[in-house]
């Protein structure tokens, strides 16, 4: 089990522990536990603005400047829109992360779960795959649609027979259904390199242009989760992936892959550009009815929030934003959305991140008084496999490489 504790405001999730019983049918490997050892708070660099600027909104001293000079000094009320927005969200909630992650992180502390290991000041590894190129899964890709025809039949599902390299070409395995069917993790290679699948999972590796395969695949999803590569100015700087502009997200089948009372949830940066655009414009594209908003709240293994609460460099938290797909005009009424169970606001997901760039906690556990029992998910721009799960993405495979793994006795 994943979910460590439960309250009335949220989990207290165990991302690690959930990784590891991913693969208990594979009792020679776990996850390296040095990507959790995140013992200290990341400390914010210097910041230019002036200590108050959080205080400016409390103060009611929101203002909009009147011009926007080239070179902006951040003091006073000098913000932009954005900040003002982003401030202004944070105050509305910040006593909802304090306290609400208060309970959990003191319970937490009681029964032992968030007290540093044992010999936990391993140094933190580098990430292996994203460092120099042992994961070309964004290439495989480019170089499959060069090679495939539009004929092609790409609802073709391609199982996982043994665990020997597969002797299908590498390029056949690209832009079609892969599955393991087995109860019990399977390994595949790609162009050398071996990846770990967990059992009863199916997945697609492709891009955004080519996920016709996975309509052809025929299932109705009740849970899709959307994991987009959101456009900022941090990712344009640092080129850790590729993003996609919002109206390029909005093309996404959602609509098609979806059963009826489809629960649908999306990942949302800090950014309030984002998450009015989620709740405004992408969620009515795909017939979804905005029903709630949801944080992951980042601990260190001793309780304490990643960034400080009212750090004006980033927040200990992200937003998830829930929904539900609408029922058809048509539909009877058996089928409307108070047949579903209803979905609260303001639940908090806390839990140590992974330290890998975009590895997000699990959501199985904590979603399961909500969906019915063996509901079909999805999980889109995945980065990982889950078992029993559907997943899609160019990088789908990312985190199963079988460097971010190691053999138990030395992962314990």
């Amino acid at each position: 089990m994943s979910v460590l504790l439960k309250s009335s405001t949220g989990w207290l999730v165990d991302h690690l522990q959930f990784l590891n019983n991913e693969y208990s049918h594979d009792p020679g490997l776990c996850f390296r536990d040095e990507y959790f050892q995140l013992l200290k708070p990341h400390i914010p660099g210097p910041i230019s603005a002036d200590a108050t600027d959080t205080a400016l909104l409390s103060s009611n001293c929101i203002e909009r400047p009147q011009t926007r000079k080239r070179k902006r000094k951040r003091r006073g009320c000098a913000l932009n829109q954005g900040e003002l927005d982003a401030l202004e969200y944070h105050l509305k909630i910040s006593a909802l992360i304090s306290e609400g992650s208060k309970t959990l992180i003191e319970e937490g502390h009681k029964k032992g779960f968030l007290d540093p290991l044992p010999g936990s000041e391993k140094q933190q590894p580098r990430d292996p795959v994203g460092q120099g190129g042992s994961c070309r899964l964004t290439e495989l890709c480019e170089m499959a649609k060069l090679l495939t025809s539009e004929n092609e039949n790409h609802g073709r599902l391609i199982p996982v027979l043994n665990e020997e390299p597969l002797s299908k070409s590498e390029l056949d395995l690209l832009l079609h259904m892969m599955e393991n069917s087995a109860d019990c993790t399977r390994i595949i290679q790609l162009m050398g390199e071996k990846y770990l699948l967990p059992p009863k999972c199916s997945f697609l590796l492709s891009d955004i242009s080519c996920m016709q395969p996975l309509l052809d695949y025929g299932k109705k999803y009740d849970v899709i989760v959307v994991d987009p590569p959101w456009e900022n100015k941090s990712v344009k700087r640092s080129n850790r992936y590729d993003y996609l502009p919002s109206w390029h997200i909005r093309q996404l089948p959602v609509p098609a892959l979806a059963a009826p009372g489809c629960l649908v949830i999306t990942w949302v940066t800090n950014r309030q550009k984002h998450l009015r655009f989620v709740k405004d414009e992408l969620y009515p594209e795909w017939s979804v009815k905005p029903l709630a908003e949801w944080h992951w709240v980042k601990i260190t293994r001793s309780g304490e929030f990643v960034f400080p609460l009212e750090s004006t460099h980033k927040k200990p938290y992200e937003v998830l934003v829930l929904g539900r797909l609408r029922a058809a005009a048509k539909s009877a009424p058996r089928q409307s959305d108070e047949d579903h169970t209803p979905i609260p606001d303001h639940k908090l997901i806390v839990s140590i991140p992974c330290t890998l760039h975009s590895h997000k906690p699990p959501l199985a556990e904590v979603l399961t008084d909500y969906i019915k029992p063996g509901a079909e998910c999805l999980e889109l721009f995945a980065r990982n496999l889950q078992a029993g799960w559907t997943s899609w993405g160019n990088e789908v495979l990312k985190f199963q490489h079988i460097d971010y793994f190691c053999p138990l006795e030395d992962g314990s």
